[in-house]
């Protein structure tokens, strides 16, 4: 067969299996329902959790309204999805959230078997566990035989695995699906120690009865790279997500911040005038309005005020910025240029 006629039978299948209609993108589908759906967790304090007035608050949740601002030029156009560890990704697959902004670590199989992109990260951390001062344990190579409470289906889980393995130590997992749960089976004494990633175990402990009765042992046993996720086959909608974490990023090193936005658009840096949409091009490319960075600044705030407002020394979690800091201060922050 000549591979012209081969070529015009395989187009004329195409065109019979999609029926000669353009498949709509996840963008065409937010913007069609005018609110985007974002899966988050439901009890991390700090990074994505309900106020005593419902209002959803934390640095996953800051994400999920910028990815809003870009979209919308609204950042509250956003429905939250709470999800535990175990429903997160079934929930992306399955299209029952647009996106997810979920402290979910980047992992080959994730990317592969399961059919997912994860955008920029927007937390670099790592596996810890957290243990009661009167155990008198400072160390995790003392854990041995320890009862160790885990939420299952995660890399936590796995990590605390192959961590209790190579060290020779024997263990007993004390698996429990939700994390409201699983923390009060920590604090009513069913396990030994709590382990997760360090910034969750952070967040548990400041809601603790006591928070100083808690130390978070030394050792990180882990990396997470911790990331919103979206669906494989959506470029478009996976560059609106990824560049708008990079956009948060950007901002930071560039100084532009929530306050001084309106001002910084009358800046003759050329640079600061591409990424603020005075000098048009960056809207385009991704599909969105030449303000779409802007309104991300302007209503969400750069990388470090949503670090600082969430997580930082000054809120309960005491998080330093460390490895979250700008890579030009020792940091691994680092945005992808925007040219």
């Amino acid at each position: 067969m000549k591979i012209s006629k081969w070529f015009s039978m395989l187009l004329v299948c195409l065109i019979l299996i999609t029926g000669g209609v353009a498949v709509a993108g996840t963008l065409d589908e937010v913007r069609a329902k005018g609110v985007l759906t974002v899966g988050v967790n439901p009890s991390i304090a700090g990074f994505s959790m309900p106020d005593e007035k419902g209002v959803w608050k934390g640095l996953d949740v800051d994400t999920a309204k910028a990815i809003a601002a870009a979209v919308f030029g609204d950042a509250n156009k956003v429905k939250y999805v709470a999800l535990t560890a175990v429903q997160r990704l079934p929930a992306l697959q399955s299209k029952e959230i647009d996106v997810l902004c979920r402290n979910t670590t980047i992992t080959l199989t994730r990317e592969t078997i399961n059919g997912l992109n994860f955008a920029h990260p927007n937390y670099y951390d790592g596996q810890g566990f957290l243990i009661s001062k009167k155990k008198g344990i400072k160390s995790a190579k003392k854990l041995k035989g320890a009862t160790v409470c885990v939420l299952p289906g995660t890399t936590t889980e796995m990590n605390a695995a192959d961590y209790f393995r190579k060290n020779g130590m024997p263990w007993k997992p004390v698996v429990i699906e939700s994390n409201t749960e699983l923390n009060k089976a920590f604090f009513a004494g069913r396990c030994d120690t709590l382990t997760s990633d360090a910034s969750q175990l952070a967040a548990i402990r400041s809601v603790a009865p006591n928070p100083d009765d808690y130390i978070i042992l030394p050792e990180i046993i882990s990396k997470e790279p911790l990331a919103p996720v979206v669906r494989h086959g959506d470029d478009q909608w996976y560059d609106i997500v990824n560049w708008t974490v990079m956009a948060l990023i950007e901002a930071e090193e560039l100084g532009i911040t929530s306050n001084n936005v309106d001002e910084m658009l009358k800046s003759t840096d050329p640079q600061i005038q591409r990424f603020l949409g005075v000098s048009p091009g960056f809207g385009k490319a991704l599909g969105l309005d030449e303000k779409w960075a802007y309104n991300i600044i302007k209503q969400v705030g750069n990388y470090g005020e949503i670090f600082d407002r969430n997580v930082g020394p000054k809120t309960p979690l005491k998080l330093e910025r460390g490895l979250n800091n700008l890579w030009t201060k020792g940091g691994l922050m680092y945005s992808y240029p925007f040219r």
